[in-house]
């Protein structure tokens, strides 16, 4: 709320107007989306939560100068926003709009540490939805397991230990705040998908349970984010580094 009173609109729409058109339907301000960034980065939100807080959230509807019954936006706009930054050069702007509005009031002074690399922010972010999307794209396909061959799975896996881990959504919790908490809970989610997908492709499991759409989306989702190699001691999973991929994209004609 003190942004708003003290700092007022901190990113105009026409700093950002070279990466949108002017044809078709509104959409989002872009000089909304570039502040929405800055506590999701500060918080560690994945767009799924910050969405959430748009939408529910009295101090930054008021920061973003919306209506109280405003509905907000769905979280694949900021995925959007940030694919659009960075077609056009500009992920350094919304934190060079924030400095300059920062030094003019005198808020921050030359020589000391007063920012951080832009690309670093976006990255960030990138990482936190893409562990979140791991681990729900695995509850969900351990949910249609149970669905579908609960028995079956009860003899797979150590179905209480991953239920208490895979039984809340993940959007329901936040998650770790430390870079090397988040890349440990990345590497559990890695092997556990592996591992169910293991026995998922075993001789003695029916055919047709790999047949099942989570469980297909499991399987594009691994080969996009994560990489196993052997290893003396067995394999050795890993997480790819990519970019965010356009909502709604996915990798097609791949095989385990």
């Amino acid at each position: 709320m003190r942004v708003r009173d003290e700092l007022g609109e901190l990113f105009a729409d026409t700093e950002f107007a070279e990466a949108f058109g002017v044809r078709g339907r509104p959409g989002w301000s872009p000089g909304q989306l570039a502040l929405v960034t800055v506590p999701q980065f500060a918080e560690s939100l994945t767009d799924r939560a910050a969405a959430h807080r748009v939408r529910f959230g009295m101090d930054l509807k008021y920061a973003l100068g919306m209506e109280l019954d405003d509905p907000g936006f769905d979280a694949s706009v900021l995925c959007e926003f940030r694919a659009r930054l960075v077609e056009h050069g500009l992920e350094d702007k919304a934190l060079d709009l924030l400095l300059a509005a920062l030094k003019d009031r005198g808020l921050v002074k030359a020589g000391g540490k007063q920012r951080t690399d832009s690309t670093r922010v976006l990255a960030a972010v990138r990482d936190l939805n893409r562990l979140e999307l791991a681990g729900e794209t695995l509850r969900t396909a351990l949910e249609a397991l149970t669905c579908a061959a609960p028995d079956w799975l009860a003899d797979a896996i150590h179905l209480r230990q991953w239920a208490e881990r895979y039984g809340p959504r993940i959007d329901s919790w936040q998650l770790p705040s430390t870079k090397t908490k988040r890349d440990e809970l990345t590497l559990v989610y890695g092997r556990d998908g592996f591992t169910l997908l293991e026995v998922l492709h075993a001789p003695q499991a029916p055919a047709w349970l790999r047949e099942l759409p989570a469980v297909q989306v499991l399987r594009t989702v691994w080969l996009q984010n994560y990489h196993r190699t052997a290893t003396g001691a067995g394999a050795e999973v890993t997480r790819r580094e990519s970019e965010d991929l356009p909502a709604g994209q996915a990798a097609t004609g791949l095989a385990v």
